[in-house]
């Protein structure tokens, strides 16, 4: 009897995120916003992803949504680049879910802004099953975590809708297979774009910037 009730309640809360986050991205699509989940490990680099992105595309085009268990480190760096950005700290939550970005939007001047990017807690596993309004899921996975992780974390990389290999440069230090990463992605996530991330490659960062202009 407990368990059913554990999944009963499990499912009650899913559904309602669900309807939370549909509600929340119906209003981002009529403000002309593209939005976009920002899901990974803890030190894939998606904040750093995030400050190229900024000083390319234009720090008045660009609102985030930063999640943390604790401090507004992040945040601040979003804002010295000068976009907009609120911290949300979750305490022992490792995701955030669509009441968190629900409140953060509330609390944020959105006007002029063309794109929302929420960059959620670090995780593998619970980021996955939360919807939280955006357009698109974005998932990294860097060189110095291992190229087993999509075979290991399907769930993640199932859900996504653009992968990003970063810190490549790392690659060869780490063992890291590019091949064995790329195959490994596919193998649950068959059509998925698959770009790469680093700071000694231009072009791949410009690949990135066209994917999230055309989304």
């Amino acid at each position: 009897m407990e368990n059913s009730l554990s999944v009963k309640v499990g499912k009650e809360i899913l559904h309602s995120n669900k309807e939370k986050a549909a509600a929340i991205n119906k209003f981002l699509k009529e403000e002309n916003i593209k939005s976009f989940n920002m899901m990974s490990s803890p030190g894939s680099g998606k904040t750093t992803l995030l400050e190229r992105t900024i000083e390319k595309m234009g720090p008045q085009k660009i609102a985030v949504i930063e999640g943390d268990l604790e401090t507004e480190n992040d945040a601040k760096r979003i804002r010295e680049k000068g976009a907009l950005s609120y911290q949300i700290t979750t305490g022992t939550t490792c995701h955030l879910d669509a009441s968190m970005v629900e409140k953060a939007i509330g609390k944020m001047d959105l006007t002029g802004i063309e794109y929302l990017f929420v960059e959620n807690v670090g995780n593998l596993v619970c980021p996955a099953n939360f919807h939280v309004g955006t357009d698109l899921n974005v998932v990294l996975l860097s060189a110095t975590e291992g190229d087993d992780k999509p075979v290991k974390y399907p769930v993640m990389f199932h859900v996504a809708d653009v992968v990003l290999i970063t810190k490549i440069e790392a690659a060869q230090i780490m063992n890291f297979s590019m091949e064995k990463a790329m195959e490994n992605i596919k193998k649950v996530n068959p059509k998925i774009p698959i770009f790469t991330h680093s700071i000694n490659v231009p072009d791949d960062f410009e690949k990135w910037l066209e994917f999230i202009k055309n989304a």
